[in-house]
């Protein structure tokens, strides 16, 4: 039997005020927050799952 690692999994989206162009500041800003808050709080085996480009305002526009 295999045994599977559980990961941390974080998901940053665009936010509506930033360009759509390269890595936006908010996207660096919540991946940075995102990865302090889990190590402090004992979640390893991060994994990054993000939407840039997709704002929570166009992403139910563009599925």
């Amino acid at each position: 039997m295999s045994r599977t690692s559980k990961i941390t999994a974080l998901y940053e989206r665009l936010s509506r005020d930033d360009d759509l162009t390269g890595e936006s500041n908010s996207i660096t800003n919540q991946k940075q927050y995102l990865e302090d808050y889990a190590r402090k709080n004992g979640f390893g085996n991060i994994r990054h799952f993000t939407d840039d480009g997709f704002s929570g305002v166009n992403f139910v526009e563009v599925r």
